[in-house]
């Protein structure tokens, strides 16, 4: 019988080996995306607190492209990299969430790195 793959979960299983390897703290949080088919979700978190010290998302009004494609990674790229740069934020740990670094999440990667961001 064919089973149908449950990419939701294989997804979250590549996110905890990932998770397993990098964790953020005060002085290098964690730049964490979330990608979803209509939007794209961005979060700097310190993971020794709990704390998300900065978001932004496609659902910002900053945002012109509201949609989960190349251009929308990249404005949000920009915006977290200006929002994280205003809390004195410069070096963080890359979270790719289980996503292949590639397309929409490397354009987001590299937008984040010309605003300011290291990683």
């Amino acid at each position: 019988m064919i089973t149908k793959i449950d990419r939701k979960a294989e997804r979250a299983r590549r996110h905890l080996r990932v998770r397993k390897k990098i964790s953020g703290t005060a002085e290098c949080p964690r730049l964490c995306v979330y990608r979803s088919n209509n939007n794209i979700y961005v979060q700097v978190i310190d993971d020794v607190k709990g704390n998300t010290l900065a978001q932004a998302s496609t659902l910002d009004k900053e945002v012109k492209t509201k949609h989960s494609n190349k251009e929308a990674a990249k404005e949000v790229g920009a915006l977290i990299a200006k929002r994280a740069l205003e809390k004195k934020i410069e070096t963080v740990v890359f979270d790719r969430g289980g996503y292949i670094y590639h397309g929409v999440v490397k354009e987001l990667a590299d937008a984040a790195r010309e605003g300011g961001l290291k990683f």
